[in-house]
């Protein structure tokens, strides 16, 4: 047997990449990535298979239905992850205000918006905390949570918060 050579895995890959992306398509989301490790694995074999191009499509079809499980095992962990936490805080019996209705809500907002209302309303964090942790200036986080604030009042139809008493002279 001979060694692995670019000359021979550049041949392979032009004469059977096509083919193989195709055949690991019938099993998995991403049959390029599965092809590409195929490709590795077979320039890391110390000498070449007896037929290449059968223990291609043999590597492929293995790490093409190994793809599939992984992807399957993930998108069951997240369901379940997402059923577990529906809401993304409970609240309390004194707010008139439904905890599915406000993540949603919460969901809806653009994701500096919503970094920043959780940070500071549920973190405790400080304006120039959030905004170090965002890259911006302490304004910018203030701007983003102010308008954060008023699009949940929107979503939510909740008036902000007023004061009818006079300061104490």
């Amino acid at each position: 047997m001979r060694p692995t050579g670019a000359e021979l895995l550049g041949r392979l890959l032009d004469d059977h990449g096509r083919a193989l992306v195709l055949y690991a398509r019938g099993w998995c989301e991403a049959p390029e990535d599965v092809v590409q490790e195929a490709f590795l694995k077979l320039a890391r074999q110390p000498d070449v298979p007896d037929n290449p191009v059968a223990w291609l499509y043999r590597v492929v079809r293995n790490g093409a239905i190994t793809a599939a499980r992984a992807h399957g095992r993930r998108q069951r962990h997240e369901r379940a992850a997402a059923e577990e936490s529906a809401a993304w805080f409970v609240a309390s019996d004194e707010t008139r205000l439904d905890a599915l209705e406000v993540t949603d809500s919460l969901r809806g907002l653009p994701v500096e918006q919503r970094e920043t209302i959780v940070a500071r309303l549920w973190g405790g964090l400080s304006f120039e905390e959030i905004a170090a942790l965002g890259g911006t200036s302490s304004s910018t986080a203030h701007r983003r949570y102010q308008a954060g604030l008023a699009a949940l009042r929107e979503r939510l139809g909740v008036e902000c918060p007023t004061t009818n008493a006079r300061p104490k002279i």
